[in-house]
């Protein structure tokens, strides 16, 4: 805490709602609060696992430490951009911009981007990249080595972004035995033993068509129109309550067509990591009040963080 916010609460006017907000604005505007896209950024979105993902060096030669701080940058320098420009939150689902190097862009295939500095970039209507579920940085901590996971893409969508955690595996259901799969068959036929085995079925229905939609973003997250036999890819998939669709872009869509459960989700987040501890049944209506107020403000970054 600065003077200024030391000498409000000796004052007691801290518990002014006038005051609060005033400080708690303050301090959103001060450079310092890039702590939230460090630190919550790294807890919410699992970017400190980065750190952890070593792609395969035969399959993906071009991934290095480089890379694996750009991805990590590019998504905190997102993050903060529609923090502090009071952007909706809506926006970390879907936008036209995002921040590049050229070590980055390379990566993305994108143009024209020179130089180890990171910068703004407009991106093109047509551009494969934008919101948080086209990042390197994302797309690359929900994979494996040697291949993309559409189980854990899904997973993380449903209860990160999207509010709608499966229950966890039961204890006694075998991990899938991808000895027995030919490494060559389309993803779908390769992850179709979890859904022909009925104790694992009613969770992978709902699971997997949302991993499938991102397939076309391989373990390194960069575009594919083909998977590794040429076999085009299916990128159709689904949500619970919204329905069928096809790619990243109908995911996004369909993530938009419920916007007070990602901002629900993200309130929760929020609140978790302000707390230092977990959400409890007993704070859901303040959830809800929270996410009900920040809705008439059009989701607000800010909105969500007053409310809290």
């Amino acid at each position: 805490p600065d003077d200024e916010l030391l000498d409000a609460a000796i004052r007691g006017k801290l518990g002014q709602p006038q005051e609060l907000e005033k400080q708690t604005r303050r301090m959103l505007a001060d450079p310092r609060s890039f702590n939230l896209a460090t630190n919550f950024a790294g807890q919410w979105l699992r970017l400190r696992n980065l750190e952890a993902v070593t792609p395969n060096a035969r399959l993906f030669p071009d991934f290095d430490d480089n890379l694996r701080q750009a991805f990590r940058q590019e998504t905190e320098l997102f993050l903060d951009s529609v923090l502090r420009e009071n952007r909706s939150v809506l926006d970390l689902i879907k936008t036209d911009y995002t921040f590049l190097n050229e070590r980055l862009a390379r990566h993305y295939g994108i143009p024209n981007i020179y130089g180890s500095r990171f910068r703004r970039v407009t991106l093109a209507p047509e551009s494969r990249r934008g919101g948080l579920l086209r990042h390197g940085s994302v797309l690359s901590v929900t994979s494996y080595a040697t291949r993309t996971s559409p189980v854990i893409r899904g997973v993380y969508v449903l209860g990160n972004i999207f509010g709608a955690p499966p229950p966890p595996p039961l204890p006694n259901v075998p991990a899938l035995d991808e000895s027995t799969v030919s490494a060559n068959l389309p993803m779908r036929e390769r992850l179709a033993a979890h859904r022909s085995n009925a104790v694992c079925a009613s969770c992978h229905r709902t699971i997997d068509p949302v991993g499938f939609s991102l397939e076309q973003f391989n373990a390194v997250g960069q575009w594919r129109d083909h998977e590794v036999d040429d076999t085009p890819i299916d990128a159709s998939g689904a949500l619970p309550g919204v329905g069928e669709f096809r790619g990243v872009a109908g995911l996004e869509e369909g993530l938009l067509n419920r916007p007070e459960l990602f901002a629900a989700t993200l309130t929760e987040k929020l609140l978790t990591f302000a707390l230092g501890r977990g959400v409890e049944y007993y704070d859901a209506p303040a959830i809800r009040r929270i996410v009900r107020e920040a809705g008439k403000d059009g989701y607000r970054f800010s909105s969500l963080i007053l409310g809290i």
